[in-house]
């Protein structure tokens, strides 16, 4: 079979590493990809956005199988647009996509469908936001509409924080169309988990929790960010709460789209918070989390391709009958970040030292996210630049490992956090 994954960060890379070890996966190709990518993979430089041009390839190549590793080209309809022509897709349709690519859509079928979730009021005006902030008990989150990778929301201390995170949104554009309009919400205290599942119409295949580090800075300091580690299993999480997830939340959200005739054929990710042993929806993706999906797929027995190709069969049934087996083993990933991230509007491109050292560290995976070849020197090109994954018999020798190997790499301007994997 010949697949191709659209895409060019650190989930890419994991999912094309591990697409390499099935035995049914005959050619692989990434576009546009990274430095990683081509290591697995031939990377093929179309950009992610230029539609046209990645069905082209697809149908040139005799594509079997595409999967659309991020939330902008389906937000788009690239799954729809590349169905048309009768290529097997793995990512859902462009309706189905609006609970990423806009949390008031996603906000309003969760209370339609009484899915748990944080008291939220939405606005376009900045003056009646900030009245509606002045009225409410702090801390409050204060979210883009939109798509703005990870960074579009705001947890707000203190009233002059809200105050500030609203005018960033909808008076200076700080995220431009995304934060044109935004939503309010009581802030959640608990846990914070990631719940992903592969859907088939209105059959889904559950994958074990994982849990990521959102803040830039030790100690959950700092701005959010698309995410600065990741780790699975998460302690303390027990079948009992995955029964309450499911049924609560995932269950209902299948039967809400089918109600609306929403096609969902994908994978689906939500952002959970535990707050006293009950689960409540924080938000909806429509892809594999990044960096969670590299420590998910790091755990993940067996072959991939057969699931995803399941996924992309469209058939309601699709997934009856199928299973997804973890390792005992604990995964956690560490990013390393460029200098500025994540509010820098560009990165310098730098040399990057010391990976082939750092990759000799046993069960040790480095996930390439911003990075690019200039001839045989691999260059920063992002904020977010690479995953260090690594499997262990627990989360603390994992972390561990990953730090050994970190200290091999250098590049000017390196930042990652030191707690991920070993904080209560």
């Amino acid at each position: 079979m010949k697949v191709l994954v659209v895409g060019s960060g650190g989930r890419e890379h994991a999912l094309l590493w591990k697409l390499r070890q099935s035995l049914d996966v005959t050619e692989l190709y990434c576009a546009p990809g990274n430095a990683g990518t081509r290591l697995v993979a031939e990377n093929i430089f179309i950009p992610s956005v230029d539609r046209s041009a990645l069905r082209k390839f697809a149908l040139q190549k005799r594509v079997d199988l595409t999967i659309f590793g991020s939330e902008l080209p389906l937000a788009l309809g690239y799954a729809d647009y590349f169905a048309e022509s009768g290529l097997a897709v793995v990512g859902p349709s462009q309706e189905a996509a609006q609970l990423e690519a806009s949390k008031v859509f996603a906000k309003h079928f969760m209370l339609e469908e009484n899915i748990p979730t944080a008291a939220f009021a939405v606005f376009d005006d900045a003056p009646k936001a900030i009245a509606y902030v002045e009225g409410k008990r702090m801390p409050v989150v204060v979210k883009a509409d939109g798509l703005a990778f990870g960074k579009g929301v705001t947890v707000c201390e203190m009233l002059a924080d809200a105050v500030a995170a609203i005018r960033a949104c909808l008076v200076e554009g700080k995220f431009g169309k995304a934060g044109k309009r935004i939503l309010v919400e009581k802030c959640l205290t608990g846990v914070e988990l990631s719940y992903h599942c592969l859907i088939a119409g209105d059959t889904y295949l559950p994958f074990v929790l994982s849990q990521d580090y959102k803040r830039l800075s030790d100690r959950g300091m700092g701005p959010n960010t698309g995410g600065m580690g990741a780790r699975s299993p998460v302690p303390g999480t027990t079948e009992e709460l995955v029964e309450k997830i499911e049924s609560r939340i995932v269950e209902p959200t299948i039967a809400g789209l089918a109600k609306r005739s929403i096609s969902y054929n994908g994978v689906l990710y939500i952002g959970i918070m535990v707050v006293g042993g009950e689960p409540y929806a924080l938000e909806y993706n429509v892809r594999f989390g990044d960096p969670e999906g590299q420590v998910l797929l790091m755990r993940l027995k067996g072959d991939l391709f057969p699931l995803l190709w399941s996924v992309a069969s469209g058939s309601s049934s699709g997934l009856e009958g199928k299973t997804a087996e973890f390792l005992r083993d604990a995964a956690v990933c560490t990013v390393a970040s460029s200098a500025g991230y994540p509010d820098a509007k560009e990165y310098s491109s730098v040399p990057i030292l010391g990976l082939e050292k750092a990759a000799a560290f046993p069960k040790t995976m480095i996930f390439h996210s911003g990075t690019r070849s200039v001839g045989d020197q691999i260059m920063t090109a992002g904020g977010r630049v690479l995953g260090v994954t690594s499997l262990a018999r627990n989360s603390e020798t994992a972390a561990r490992r990953i730090r050994h190997a970190l200290s091999r790499i250098s590049f000017s301007g390196m930042h990652y956090r030191v707690d991920v994997g070993v904080d209560a």
